[in-house]
C-alpha cells in the first residue's frame, strides 16, 4: 500500500509540475535560510562550552555607583587585590585564575619585530580552569617561572618559522627577555577571548614590571580578568550576597564620601557560558554577541519557513478542484478518509524530504557567503551532532504534516456524488482561509521591509551625524615606552613636512570608551565640594584639540606658553552643566580638583562624540598631569592634505629612524569609527537578504495562486471580453482581490513593525525618529510587488483569444 501511495504521489507531482515546482522551490529556499540561521544561532549559543568545566566557571565583575546609587561604570575586570584575597575568604573556590591584558606591546626576535595586541599575563593554573590543548611544554609548570611565555602555533610560526620555538627568547617592549616554555593550540573561534601569547603572571611581581605589593594592595587598576572554578551545583547568589561584607572588610580604611566601600563599588559573578550573549559591560576582552540578535534571527527563520509552508497550503487547497474527481472515484471504490489523509500527507512529506536534501546542498554552498557577512567561522559541523541531526531528520515529517494537514483534511472531505457529477468547485471555507494565509505572508514581508529600511536609516544617521571633531585623515598609533623617550624629536621632524598638520598624545582617543574617573570637586563657599555626577578624564597634551579639530567655546586650551598648565583643566560643555555653572564662560578660571590634583579650569571645549552613538555624551575633563605622572597610550597624527600615500611613506620612514625596535602599525580614525557599527552593518545586510528572500517566496506563492485562480475564471474572462471589457479592466478586476489582501496585511504589519523597531532604537542614545512615510512606502512597495506578480498572469489571460476559452461550452 505504501508503495502504491508513493507511486500516486510521484505521478501527481509530475502531473502538476508548475505547482509542484513552486512548492519545492519555496520550501527549499525557506529551509536553506533556516539551516543557515540555525548554524549561526548554534555558533552563538556554543561560546565557551568547549571547556570541560564550562558550567562551573564564573567571571568576577565590578561595578561603581555614583553618590545617587546609580551604576556609573560596569567592568568585566577587577582590581588585583581582590584576586589576592578571594581564595582565602571564600573556601568554596576550587581554583582562581587571572589574565591581565598588556595592550599593544612591541616584541622582537632577531630582526623580526611585531606589535602584539593579544598578549596576556596568565596565572600558572590557567590550564586547570580552562580547557586548552598544550602541544609543547608542561601545562603544570610552563607559566610558573617569571619571564616565561607560551605561544599559539600561529604566533610561534610568525616569530620562528620552521625553527623549534622551545627555549628561544623574545625581547619584550625593549625591557627584558622572555623565554618560550610552551606551545598551545589557539583558543577556538567560539571563545570569548583569544590570547596569542600567555606570559607568566609571576612576571608582574617584579617591581620594575608591576610589583608584588601592587598586586596585593591595589584597588584601583581594574584590568584583571578573574575567573573562579566552583564546585558543581554552586549557587552564585550566595557568594554575591557575601561580597559587600568582603569588600568592606578588605577595603577597610577607604571611605568614599562618607560611605563604606560597598556602597561605592560592588562585585558580581558571570557564568562563563553567559558572557558572549549576556555580558555588555563597559569593558570586554572582545566584542560580544547579543541574545536579542539571536531572537531576531530566530524569528526571521521561522517567518521565512512559515511563508514557505503557507505557499504549500495555499497551492494545495487551490488545486483541489483538479483532484476532485480522483478523490470521488477513490471514495466510491472504498477508500476511507484516513487513507486519503495519509495519501495527501505522504505527498507533502515527500516534497519536504526533497526540499531538505536540496536545502542541505544549498546551505553548504551559501555558508562561505554567510561567514563573510557575519565575520564568523561557521561550518556544517555545527549541524552534525545528534541533538541537531535528529530534529533535522524529523523536519520533513513535521513541516510536511503541519503544511499538509489542512489540505489533506479539506480534500478528503469532498462528497463523491458532487465531485463525480462535476458540481464541486474549489471554494467554500477554503477561500477565506487561503486569504488569511496570504495576508499573513504579506504582513511578515511588510514587517521585514520596514525593519530593513529603519535599520539603514539609523546607520545612515550615525555615520553622517556631526561628531564634534574631525575624523578624516587622522592616523592613530600605539604610544609605547620606546616612543615616549623620543617623542618630541620625532614630532619636531615629522611636522617639518607640510604634509602633516599636527600630532598629539593621549590616554584615550575618540572611538574608544571613557572609563577613567578619579572624582571631581569644585569650590563652594570656602571649601571644595564633591561633584555628584561622574566626570570621566582623558590625559592629553597641548595639541589634542587642534589635532582632532575640537572647538574651544570659552577660555583657551593647554598651551606651551603657560608653564602652569600641568595644574590646569579643560572640560567639555556637558561637564559645565553637570557642575551647575550657568554657561561655558562662567566655568573659566574656577577652582577645580580632580583626583589628587588641584588647579583651575582654563577652557571649555564643545561636546563631541568620544564614544559610539550607543552612549550619550558624558562630562569629560582633559588633564595634563606632571611629567612624572603623565601616561599616554595613543599617538595621533593629522595629515594636512589629500595626498595620503606619500605622507604615510614619510611617516613610516621617520618612525623607523627614531623607533627601530617598534613596528610602525597604524590605523585610520574613520576606520575605527566604522568598526563601532560593524554589528549593525552586518545585521542590516542580513536583514536585507532575508527580507528579499521572504518577499520572493511570498510572491512565488502569489504567482502560483493567482495563476490557478485566473485559470478557474478563464471562461468568465472570455465572456467579459465578448461583452466589450478591455484589458485594463480585466487586469484590475483580477488584481483587486489580491491587492485588498495586501492592504489588510499592511494594516496588521504597521503596529508590529513600529513596536519592534522602537525597541531596537532604544539601544542608541542618538537615534532617528520613525517616520510615517516609511510605513506608507513599505505598503506601496508590497502592493506594487503583488500587483506585478498578479498582473503577469492577469494580462496573459486578458489578451488571450476568448473564442478558445468559450469553445468548450
Amino acid at each position: 500500500m505504501i508503495r502504491n501511495y508513493l507511486k500516486i504521489a510521484i505521478r501527481n507531482l509530475l502531473k502538476h509540475r508548475f505547482i509542484s515546482f513552486i512548492n519545492l522551490f519555496g520550501l527549499t529556499v525557506g529551509l536553506t535560510c533556516c539551516l543557515l540561521i540555525t548554524t549561526y544561532i548554534l555558533n552563538e549559543l556554543s561560546y565557551d562550552k568547549y571547556n570541560k568545566n564550562a558550567d562551573n566557571i564564573y567571571r568576577v565583575t565590578r561595578s561603581f555607583n555614583n553618590q545617587e546609587g546609580v551604576v556609573s561604570l560596569n567592568l568585566s575586570t577587577i582590581a588585583p587585590a581582590f584576586g589576592y584575597y578571594l581564595p582565602g575568604d571564600f573556601p568554596e573556590i576550587k581554583k582562581m585564575t587571572r589574565l591581565y591584558e598588556n595592550g599593544t606591546t612591541p616584541m622582537k626576535y632577531k630582526e623580526k619585530i611585531f606589535n602584539e595586541k593579544n598578549l596576556f599575563f596568565a596565572d600558572e593554573n590557567l590550564f586547570d580552569v580552562f580547557t586548552v590543548k598544550v602541544l609543547k611544554g608542561n601545562p603544570k609548570t610552563a607559566l610558573y617561572d617569571p619571564y616565561s611565555v607560551m605561544l599559539t602555533e600561529e604566533t610561534a610560526k610568525k616569530y620562528f618559522g620552521d625553527e623549534d620555538p622551545m627555549d628561544k627568547t623574545i625581547r619584550f617592549n625593549s625591557q627584558f627577555d622572555i623565554k618560550v616554555t610552551g606551545i598551545y593550540k589557539a583558543f577556538p573561534s567560539n571563545a570569548h577571548m583569544h590570547p596569542g601569547m600567555l606570559l607568566s603572571f609571576n612576571t608582574l611581581k617584579d617591581s620594575a614590571v608591576y610589583g608584588e605589593r601592587n598586586l596585593q594592595r591595589s584597588w584601583g587598576n581594574n584590568s584583571f580578568f578573574t575567573y573562579l572554578l566552583m564546585p558543581p551545583h554552586f549557587s552564585p547568589q550566595n557568594m554575591i550576597a557575601q561580597f559587600p561584607a568582603f569588600v568592606d572588610r578588605r577595603m577597610s580604611g577607604r571611605e568614599y564620601i562618607g560611605n563604606t566601600p560597598s556602597k561605592f563599588t560592588k562585585l558580581g559573578l558571570q557564568k562563563l557560558t553567559d558572557i558572549h550573549l549576556y555580558s555588555h559591560t563597559d569593558y570586554e576582552a572582545e566584542p560580544n554577541g547579543d541574545m536579542s540578535r539571536v531572537y531576531i534571527f530566530s524569528a526571521i527563520a521561522l517567518f521565512i519557513l512559515l511563508i514557505a509552508c503557507i505557499n504549500y497550503m495555499n497551492l494545495s487547497t487551490a488545486r483541489s478542484a483538479l483532484r476532485a474527481r480522483e478523490i470521488g472515484i477513490r471514495k466510491v471504490i472504498g477508500a476511507r478518509r484516513k487513507e486519503l489523509i495519509a495519501q495527501f500527507l505522504g505527498e507533502s512529506v515527500l516534497i519536504c524530504w526533497a526540499a531538505i536534501l536540496l536545502a542541505g546542498a544549498l546551505t553548504y554552498l551559501a555558508l562561505p557567503w554567510l561567514n563573510k557577512v557575519s565575520g564568523q567561522e561557521l561550518s556544517l559541523g555545527a549541524l552534525l551532532q545528534w541533538k541537531i541531526i535528529v530534529p533535522v531528520l524529523l523536519t520533513p515529517f513535521i513541516i510536511g504534516v503541519l503544511s499538509g494537514i489542512y489540505p489533506a483534511l479539506f480534500m478528503s472531505s469532498f462528497q463523491p456524488v458532487k465531485t463525480l457529477k462535476g458540481l464541486f468547485r474549489a471554494g467554500g471555507g477554503s477561500i477565506s482561509f487561503r486569504k488569511v494565509l496570504v495576508v499573513t505572508q504579506f504582513a511578515i514581508s511588510i514587517i521585514l521591509i520596514i525593519t530593513t529600511v529603519i535599520v539603514f536609516q539609523q546607520l545612515h544617521y550615525i555615520q553622517n551625524k556631526s561628531l564634534g571633531f574631525d575624523k578624516e585623515r587622522v592616523v592613530t598609533m600605539a604610544y609605547t615606552n620606546e616612543v615616549s623617550r623620543q617623542y618630541e624629536a620625532y614630532r619636531a621632524e615629522l611636522l617639518q613636512n607640510t604634509a602633516f598638520k599636527n600630532m598629539t598624545r593621549s590616554s584615550r582617543i575618540p572611538t574608544g570608551r571613557l572609563l577613567d574617573n578619579m572624582g571631581a570637586s569644585v569650590l563652594s563657599g570656602d571649601s571644595m565640594r564633591p561633584v555628584t555626577t561622574d566626570i570621566k578624564y582623558v590625559s592629553s597634551d597641548y595639541d589634542f584639540a587642534s589635532t582632532f579639530g575640537i572647538r574651544v567655546t570659552a577660555g583657551r586650551f593647554f598651551s606651551r606658553e603657560y608653564g602652569t598648565d600641568t595644574a590646569s583643566f579643560v572640560i567639555n560643555e556637558s561637564a559645565v552643566k553637570a557642575v551647575g555653572w550657568k554657561n561655558a564662560a562662567d566655568a573659566v578660571d574656577k577652582n577645580f580638583k580632580y583626583g589628587n590634583q588641584s588647579g583651575h579650569i582654563v577652557g571649555v571645549i564643545n561636546d563631541f562624540h568620544f564614544e559610539s552613538m550607543h552612549q550619550a555624551i558624558v562630562p569629560v575633563v582633559l588633564v595634563m598631569f606632571p611629567a612624572s605622572q603623565n601616561y599616554f597610550n595613543n599617538l595621533t597624527v593629522k595629515i594636512s592634505g589629500s595626498n595620503i600615500a606619500p605622507a604615510l611613506a614619510y611617516m613610516e620612514k621617520t618612525w623607523k629612524k627614531y623607533f627601530p625596535e617598534t613596528p610602525a602599525d597604524y590605523t585610520f580614525l574613520d576606520e575605527n569609527f566604522d568598526k563601532l557599527y560593524q554589528a549593525e552593518q552586518k545585521q542590516a545586510t542580513l536583514f536585507t537578504v532575508f527580507a528579499c528572500v521572504a518577499i520572493f517566496i511570498a510572491c512565488l506563492g502569489l504567482f502560483g495562486l493567482s495563476a490557478f485562480a485566473i485559470s478557474q475564471r478563464i471562461k468568465e474572462i472570455g465572456i467579459r471580453k465578448v461583452l466589450g471589457a478591455n484589458v485594463s479592466g480585466i487586469v484590475g478586476l483580477l488584481s483587486k482581490d489580491f491587492l485588498g489582501l495586501v492592504g489588510i496585511a499592511a494594516v496588521m504589519a504597521f503596529p508590529v513593525a513600529w513596536f519592534a523597531m522602537n525597541n531596537w532604537l532604544k539601544d542608541f542614545a542618538y537615534r532617528i525618529n520613525i517616520q510615517w512615510w516609511v510605513f506608507v512606502v513599505a505598503g506601496i512597495v508590497a502592493a506594487l510587488i503583488a500587483f506585478l506578480t498578479v498582473s503577469f498572469q492577469a494580462i496573459k489571460a486578458a489578451i488571450s483569444n476568448p473564442v478558445k476559452s468559450l469553445r468548450t461550452e
